[in-house]
């Protein structure tokens, strides 16, 4: 259940208007009060005899009674409580309770013999309410509303656990400011998915994405289609901006403009210009422009590089200070961005998912120390530099496995946040490796069939070995493994790895202990990502020469390891016997 607080109204009809008006909004049906300050005010939707005027008048009578220059220019305070979209639906005696609570808990109308002022509460959907109230208590005082949204959200907190509904992690001030009722009605009326607030702010996230300078994150503003206004100080120095959609307008035909810190509290030009001055520290050449290059700038490189830093940042994340995982927390959230900007087709849905979930995980009250998230940011800007990828071959490939090893950083952000107590930030992040894991399936499941097939097709022989070296080095993992439809994908992997002169036994153990297996999915396809990576495989093995058994060698073996914790099984018996 979502209070939202808007203290800034200035006319009681213009906003009764509003939530009595029909026809004009889809979910405005049937409106009418619940609740209100005495019980008895006129109901204009239900009444044939009352008037909008006349509640408004109600309503009004505290503040009109004021001497004129006495009356607050904006005394219009306003509410939304709306129940989650899997909640049963409300009585309305249920949300008449629950309006009489928020007011009661914001100091709108405080009870128990205190004066109050007058508010109503006006239904005109199954899944919500709006309270609307004055602020001049009747003793012509101002009410004791001070950080009324986060007494309303506690308040919200206590009613979801008595009425059994979806309880909402509590949050602690750092998250992007939601769309006001008007943005939103605003964006369905122009046929928008999102309001301008919300296009805005992912527009802004992603140019800020592997950026180093100002002259490039405006250069990309702009590239990407925005109105942009720069605030300077009389001494040249640039101090902020805004932006705006070309074509959201006010009523004047103008532009609505947004200050970035409205966008989302990272999103101001002083937070962001901490991004690149942590670029910068040990790295002269930090703020050089790259062009596009081939080869080694190719998306597939990029995406390896990716891999890379995401498997390093796990470390710093889950040993690293508070100030630098935060950082690199942070700088993930660029890596998505850039990786759902630049992905193919089929996997840019939920790449892009991804990247709008863990928005909230990249913000804490734990300042970031910007510098330490260099790797990542510079990840993110190869990504960003390198160009679209195809969904096929090396590009398709070494996306599966950037989202492999992201999924588990992005998973290391969640249980960062659960132990520090950030219920939202772990919510989101744990939402944003759903949709990781969603990617990772539609983006493996070519290249992994490829190797699936080459290790069927492998000797007997040579897949015995391959069993032994994997029980001998893995030994608490090897019979999970072997059950698994992937191990054939492994078994053709560590082929490989043996033909090209790495001791698969170590390079197995290697991977294995370095990181946690504990939320994959599959223990077998998380261990030929790794691999690969580090023997520097081809993810795509599609145009490869099948591995000769005959020129291969027998690799000395270690049987020393410590395993991590298993995955979840799958079903893959022949697999197994197979493999004996």
């Amino acid at each position: 259940m979502i209070p939202s607080v808007n203290n800034s109204g200035s006319r009681t009809i213009g906003l009764l208007n509003y939530l009595y008006a029909t026809g004009q909004y889809e979910d405005h049906t049937d409106p009418h009060l619940v609740a209100s300050f005495d019980g008895m005010s006129p109901d204009p939707g239900r009444d044939p005899n009352a008037t909008l005027q006349d509640l408004a008048q109600i309503l009004d009578q505290p503040v009109m009674a004021l001497a004129e220059h006495a009356r607050p220019a904006k005394h219009v305070w306003h509410t939304s409580v709306r129940a989650d979209p899997g909640d049963r639906t409300l009585s309305d005696e249920e949300w008449a309770d629950i309006a009489r609570r928020i007011v009661a808990a914001t100091g709108i109308d405080p009870g128990e013999g205190q004066s109050g002022c007058r508010w109503a509460a006006v239904r005109h959907a199954d899944d919500h309410i709006h309270i609307v109230a004055t602020l001049v208590t009747e003793d012509g005082h101002r009410p004791d509303d001070f950080r009324s949204g986060a007494r309303a959200q506690a308040e919200a907190r206590l009613i979801e656990k008595e009425l059994g509904l979806r309880q909402v992690a509590p949050g602690d001030g750092t998250a992007a400011q939601r769309p006001t009722s008007a943005e939103r009605h605003k964006a369905e009326r122009q046929g928008r998915e999102r309001t301008a607030r919300e296009e805005l702010r992912e527009t802004v996230r992603r140019a800020v994405t592997g950026a180093r300078s100002d002259e490039e994150f405006f250069d990309r503003l702009a590239a990407a289609g925005l109105l942009i206004r720069k605030r300077a100080a009389p001494s040249g120095d640039l101090l902020g901006y805004k932006v705006a959609l070309p074509d959201d307008l006010n009523k004047d035909g103008e532009p609505v403009f947004y200050p970035g810190a409205r966008l989302a509290p990272d999103l101001s030009l002083p937070r962001i210009r901490e991004r690149w001055s942590g670029d910068a520290q040990d790295n002269p050449a930090a703020r050089q422009e790259e062009a596009p290059r081939t080869g080694p700038g190719s998306p597939a490189a990029a995406r390896r590089g990716t891999a890379s830093a995401a498997w390093q940042a796990v470390l710093v994340v889950e040993y690293g200070a508070d100030a630098v995982a935060a950082a690199h927390i942070a700088a993930a959230g660029e890596v998505l961005d850039a990786l759902a900007k630049t992905s193919a087709a089929h996997t840019r849905r939920e790449l892009r998912d991804a990247a709008t979930a863990f928005e909230r995980a990249s913000r804490s009250h734990v300042r970031a120390v910007r510098g330490h998230d260099r790797a990542l940011r510079q990840a993110a800007r190869d990504l960003v530099h390198s160009g679209p990828a195809l969904g096929r071959g090396e590009d398709g490939a070494t996306t599966a496995m950037a989202i492999d090893m992201l999924f588990f950083l992005i998973t290391a952000a969640a249980h960062w946040h659960a132990r520090k107590g950030h219920a939202q930030q772990a919510e989101a992040a744990t939402r944003a490796a759903e949709h990781l894991r969603t990617a990772y399936q539609a983006a493996s499941a070519q290249p992994l069939g490829v190797l699936y097939q080459r290790g069927r097709r492998l000797s007997r022989p040579m897949l015995q070995r391959q069993t032994v070296v994997l029980r001998e080095t893995l030994p608490e993992l090897a019979e999970q493994i072997l059950a698994e439809p992937g191990w054939y994908a492994l078994a053709a992997t560590i082929a490989e790895a043996e033909a090209a002169g790495h001791d698969p036994a170590t390079l197995l153990s290697d991977v294995a202990e370095r990181r946690e297996l504990g939320t994959a999915d599959s223990v077998s396809d998380v261990l030929v990502w790794r691999m690969r990576r580090t023997a520097d495989l081809p993810a795509d093995a599609s145009h490869l020469p099948e591995t000769s058994t005959a020129g291969s060698r027998t690799a000395p073996r270690r049987s020393t390891s410590r395993p991590s914790a298993p995955g979840r099984r799958h079903s893959g018996e022949e697999a197994s016997r197979t493999a004996r």
